[in-house]
């Protein structure tokens, strides 16, 4: 039956999932209304929504552009009920804008296939890996994903491997300049950046430790799933998923070495767990086993999102 509202992308469905997304982001916000007093905060929270917004539609186009989802709204559905999991992200801007601009990197390293334009587009994936280290430095580590695909697809032309270093001198000269216009001490803000730990004590309830186990779990069972499956998916599409499987345990990464760590930050993960969930949906199997997946999917999500308000 759930499977079946999903199957087809169509504006029906689309608009549903947009429609969730902000009866949860407001479910959300409505505990503390201390923010609608303020214009900026206002602007805040719209940012969020619309960059999330964005995320989601942008991690749909990546799947159905290269063939890891075939036109349907599962990829949708699942960048939903994954980000639901940590409903705090709801709050942080940083994290939100971080993550789109990396989803920006991604497509551009997965387009990359293709072998035309590779110089633009091994550019354009380090200018957006080095401007989402701005708000959230640890994402720095996808610029791993991007010798991958050099290493994958252009790896002959030397020039191509000093490309991510010409994105951070135009990154850096930005940054700087934003330092005198802003007026704050750019050293102090990349040594407080910069900080790591691999502590995993800041749960503020068992739920929250509890969404951690839960959502680990999707997790092994997808990437399981799809380790199992590749043999048989066609051959042009597996540099493909090793990217995208790349880009999730880069996000993993991300999530342990992050000094200020919380759940909010395993929304890195989030765009290529979907893809991934999605693909498997989609396999050839019996329709009772789809329903039962994503079935479980949505209960966890419930459950971790009202736990934790």
């Amino acid at each position: 039956m759930i499977t079946s509202i999903f199957k087809k992308s169509t504006p029906l469905n689309l608009s549903l999932v947009v429609f969730l997304i902000l009866s949860f982001f407001f479910i959300y916000q409505f505990q503390d209304l201390a923010w609608a007093s303020n214009l900026v905060t206002i602007g805040n929270k719209l940012t969020i929504l619309l960059i999330l917004l964005g995320s989601i539609f942008f991690t749909n186009f990546i799947a159905n552009k290269n063939g890891v989802s075939k036109d349907t709204a599962y990829v949708i559905l699942f960048f939903f009920l994954f980000v639901i999991f940590f409903p705090s992200i709801f709050d942080k801007l940083d994290l939100v804008v971080s993550n789109f601009f990396i989803i920006l990197a991604i497509r551009r390293l997965i387009s990359l296939q293709s072998l035309s334009a590779s110089k633009e587009k091994i550019f354009d994936a380090s200018l957006w890996i080095f401007i989402a280290a701005l708000f959230h430095f640890w994402s720095i580590l996808y610029l791993v994903l991007v010798f991958i695909s050099i290493m994958f697809h252009v790896a002959r032309d030397y020039k191509n491997w000093l490309l991510p270093f010409i994105a951070l001198f135009g990154v850096s000269i930005l940054f700087i300049f934003a330092s005198i216009v802003f007026q704050f001490d750019s050293t102090d803000y990349l040594y407080e950046q910069v900080q790591t730990s691999f502590a995993i004590n800041y749960f503020k309830s068992n739920y929250e430790n509890a969404t951690l186990s839960i959502y680990a779990t999707v997790i092994l069972f997808f990437v399981v799933s799809i380790f199992g499956s590749l043999s048989n998916r066609p051959l042009v599409l597996h540099t493909t998923y090793k990217k995208i499987l790349a880009s999730l345990f880069i996000g993993i990464v991300v999530y342990l070495v992050s000094a200020n760590k919380s759940n909010d930050v395993l929304l890195f993960t989030v765009a290529p767990l979907s893809m991934l969930a999605a693909s498997h949906i989609e396999m050839p199997q019996i329709k009772l086993k789809q329903e039962m997946v994503l079935t479980v999917i949505i209960l966890c999500s419930l459950f971790t999102f009202f736990s934790q308000l």
